[in-house]
């Protein structure tokens, strides 16, 4: 009997190995590095204010695609953005500037994409009032530099030199300024229909020195998002003045820093 016991444990353990190895393939694997990063700008700007990053993010192995955000309308820029990701080949790190992250919250429910990165960014919750949301905080220096011309928004330069890229070298924040897209007033109103933070990871990069949207106002949305948070000595236009310090965030976003 002894004998037959010790027969009877052995093949009990031996059926357990093989169905424990059966299983093991199963078991839910680790996150999926994206190799695909898609930018969006904001205001009062074109794609080349990425271009501090994209260079970085090219050298690291990532497919980079910068969205030319029309900023004609909420509506047009979403369109703009998912003829963007449908471009691309797998999983994508969403990421955006400013009023950008009004349209990143919209479009980053499409499945290619892993995760958001905000910075500096607007990020609204479905159906927000973000206006409003805007107005429990300290307006900045740099709205008072905005202009308006046939339904168009402008910052004067000495608003954008001074405030919209304050930390920017000179001779940079000149050329940003030649560059900037006229964007239309009724963009800021636009609500989104979805908040994409809700459920995919987020990251966010604040800007301490800000003068375009109050720093402790990107606080409260990294805050409310959950997301991964840093915060820099920089003004808003830290994907230029710090663009080695959103890379990192970038790849972490991506899993493939930390």
């Amino acid at each position: 009997m002894n004998t037959l016991r010790k027969l009877t444990v052995i093949a009990l353990g031996m059926v357990s190995a093989i169905l424990f190895s059966a299983q093991a393939p199963a078991q839910p694997a680790g996150p999926v590095p994206a190799r695909n990063v898609v930018l969006v700008h904001g205001a009062w700007a074109d794609g080349s204010s990425w271009s501090e990053v994209i260079a970085r993010l090219q050298a690291a192995g990532l497919h980079v695609t910068a969205v030319q955000n029309p900023l004609t309308s909420l509506a047009d820029s979403v369109a703009a953005t998912r003829r963007a990701l449908a471009l691309q080949d797998g999983p994508t790190v969403l990421v955006a500037h400013s009023w950008g992250g009004t349209v990143i919250s919209e479009t980053g429910m499409d499945p290619k994409v892993t995760a958001l990165v905000y910075v500096a960014a607007r990020a609204p919750d479905a159906g927000e009032d973000f206006v409003a949301l805007s107005g429990k905080f300290p307006t900045m220096p740099a709205r008072a530099g905005v202009q308006e011309h046939d339904g168009f928004t402008y910052l004067s330069e000495e608003a954008f030199l001074k405030y919209f890229a304050n930390g920017v070298p000179h001779d940079k924040a000149r050329v940003l300024y030649a560059e900037q897209e006229p964007t239309a007033a009724s963009i800021f109103g636009g609500r989104t229909t979805v908040a994409a933070w809700r459920s995919k990871p987020s990251w966010y990069a604040v800007s301490k020195l800000d003068q375009t949207i109050s720093p402790d106002l990107e606080r409260f949305l990294a805050a409310r998002m959950k997301a991964t948070t840093t915060e820099l000595e920089a003004g808003h236009l830290s994907l230029v003045s710090h663009a080695q310090e959103i890379v990192e965030l970038i790849l972490a976003a991506a899993s493939r820093g930390s």
